[in-house]
């Protein structure tokens, strides 16, 4: 049903619409932010970060998304079909999409990311596209070792949502619903890591991050999202 809803707005040049229809859309959603003013004055003096995210929860940073529109934001997204139409939303805010997942274009787009780190943020969907759900794929670890750019994990629940029937249980927010947007400490990798390391560090960030996010889930009322 997605994929021909997604074949659909590309093929009708619909996605500007759709963009316009999700901003609409969550006029009706209320957002409460906290601790992303380091983050904003650290972009706004011209230095650079990459900030790690959940696939389950991309839809709903999109209000807040466009906060950062002026920093023209990198993103790695997929070359697929979907991922055509996911490319040309985040276009509409002035973001950079850069095509490519670790099945499909991941080494090119990853080195693409590298080098856009030079002078600009990028944003890291650190399980997707496919998952496994919950799991960081070395990609990110990757970007903050060679780029020596700070990775700043965010975590993102609504009060309200309805759960998808998908490999992620992606999240989508319920009108009225609140919005809660919180940013964890900036996290620096280390350049030298050997393979022994290299895993010690992502399984230790993606326990952060699942932990960080299951808080901020647990006090909106919520379970295991991830389970």
């Amino acid at each position: 049903m997605f994929k021909n809803f997604s074949l659909f707005t590309i093929n009708h040049g619909l996605i500007r619409q759709l963009y316009y229809l999700f901003r609409f859309y969550f006029l009706f959603c209320k957002l409460t932010i906290t601790s992303d003013a380091p983050l904003l004055q650290s972009l706004s003096l011209g230095k650079r970060a990459i900030v790690s995210i959940w696939h389950q929860r991309i839809l709903a940073v999109f209000p807040y998304a466009r906060r950062f529109s002026p920093y023209g934001p990198s993103v790695m997204i997929s070359r697929s079909r979907d991922g055509e139409m996911v490319s040309q939303l985040f276009s509409c805010m002035h973001f950079r999409p850069v095509r490519g997942s670790s099945s499909r274009g991941g080494p090119s787009a990853l080195s693409s990311l590298i080098l856009d780190l030079k002078t600009h943020p990028v944003v890291h969907v650190v399980d997707g596209p496919r998952g496994p759900r919950g799991i960081i794929k070395p990609g990110l670890i990757t970007l903050g070792q060679i780029s020596g750019v700070p990775i700043f994990p965010i975590s993102v629940s609504a009060s309200r949502a309805w759960i998808l029937n998908s490999w992620d249980r992606f999240l989508v927010p319920k009108p009225f619903s609140r919005i809660v947007i919180s940013w964890d400490a900036p996290i620096s990798i280390p350049k030298d890591l050997d393979s022994e390391n290299f895993e010690q560090i992502r399984l230790e960030i993606q326990d952060r991050m699942l932990s960080f996010q299951q808080h901020q889930d647990a006090a909106l009322g919520w379970g295991n999202l991830f389970e």
